[in-house]
């Protein structure tokens, strides 16, 4: 098998032992003699690996008794609406960091009075607004922890005098969570924890049930509550997964030594692009994401993208293009992300430096 540095945003890079077990529930899952996409749902051994999923969520984050876990379909852009919908009877507020928070303020002020308390837009999102004031009028307030396009990150939990909704699709499991201080965590998978096709929900319960509206049956939390997120058939070989991803968090130490590994692993790449003479970080330094670095050639060096692209790729790294809409380079240094391919990358572009400035 061909050796790469994996520095996709997403789908990510997730455990070899996680995919080799999950390689082998493809071709017979618990001994059952079937595949684990085609056991029923409802068999003791798949409900087993709900059970172990949901005990796996519960232990690494210390979620308290008085929330769920929720294995959803859908994405995390499906709960744009979901949670205004849920949430929301007089007011939502929202900031706004990036592409992904500008479209979930969309979907809920298409149902209601939701408000922008900050936006870091005037600098292409490229920092995160400080000093905003949380509307204590607010049913909730929604922040979007990482931004994945612009390299971004809340580093910490927030206090708020409302219920706090964080949509965590990119940096969940990278770092210990006070989960108390929320209402609703949620995030597609695909960033961090698993494959691309389930959607987690961590939410207390008490929230729900204040709305006047009506909530269909599908997007009603209490309905995938009550169902232990089986109302409908889940989405069973990214549980699968993401499953056998948490037990390898799990084993290399839980959040704490997985925190430590990423601040290094970052550390080390944002070392180099601030030493580096043909490279310029894009995020205000005190905001920069551990999970998505971004950067760009030096305006003296802008035509040497595309040759610093080819150069890359020649040495086996993959998935270092910015996204469409900013450009430049992004190294998305998720969990999974072996420490050696972050010091090939560091390698590759100082040996760049050499070659051309």
């Amino acid at each position: 098998m061909k050796k790469v540095h994996n520095f996709n945003a997403g789908p990510c890079i997730l455990p070899k032992e996680a995919v080799e077990a999950s390689i082998e529930a493809l071709k017979d899952f618990a001994g059952t003699g079937m595949s684990v996409i085609e056991v029923s749902h409802r068999s003791k051994e798949w409900e087993a690996v709900m059970d172990e999923c949901r005990a796996l969520w519960r232990e690494l984050l210390n979620i308290p008794e008085e929330y769920d876990v929720l294995f959803l379909g859908g994405g995390a852009s499906t709960q744009f609406g979901v949670i205004p919908m849920n949430l929301m009877e007089t007011k939502s507020a929202y900031l706004e960091t990036g592409v992904w928070a500008k479209k979930a303020l969309k979907e809920a002020k298409g149902l209601g009075n939701a408000v922008s308390v900050a936006s870091s837009a005037d600098k292409t999102f490229s920092y995160i607004p400080k000093g905003y004031e949380i509307p204590t009028d607010a049913d909730y307030f929604h922040i979007t922890t990482n931004n994945t396009i612009y390299g971004t990150e809340i580093h910490t939990d927030i206090d708020s005098p409302v219920t706090l909704v964080a949509d965590m699709s990119s940096d969940i499991m990278s770092r210990p969570v006070d989960v108390s201080k929320y209402g609703i965590i949620y995030g597609g998978a695909q960033k961090n924890v698993g494959p691309a096709g389930v959607t987690f929900v961590i939410i207390r319960k008490d929230i729900l049930g204040k709305v006047s509206r009506y909530i269909p049956s599908m997007i009603d939390y209490r309905t995938h509550i009550e169902g232990g997120s089986m109302f409908n058939t889940p989405p069973v070989f990214p549980i699968y997964v993401m499953t056998q991803t948490l037990k390898w968090v799990k084993k290399m130490g839980g959040l704490k030594a997985i925190y430590k590994m990423n601040q290094e692993k970052a550390a080390l790449l944002y070392n180099e692009i601030d030493r580096n003479s043909m490279f310029v970080g894009t995020a205000a330094k005190e905001d920069r994401s551990l999970m998505n670095v971004c950067f760009v050639m030096n305006d003296k060096f802008k035509e040497k993208e595309a040759d610093f692209m080819a150069f890359a790729k020649e040495r086996n790294m993959v998935g270092i293009k910015g996204h469409r809409s900013v450009g430049g380079f992004r190294a998305s240094t998720y969990n999974s992300m072996p420490k050696e391919s972050i010091q090939a990358l560091v390698n590759c572009m100082q040996e760049f430096e050499k070659l051309n400035a």
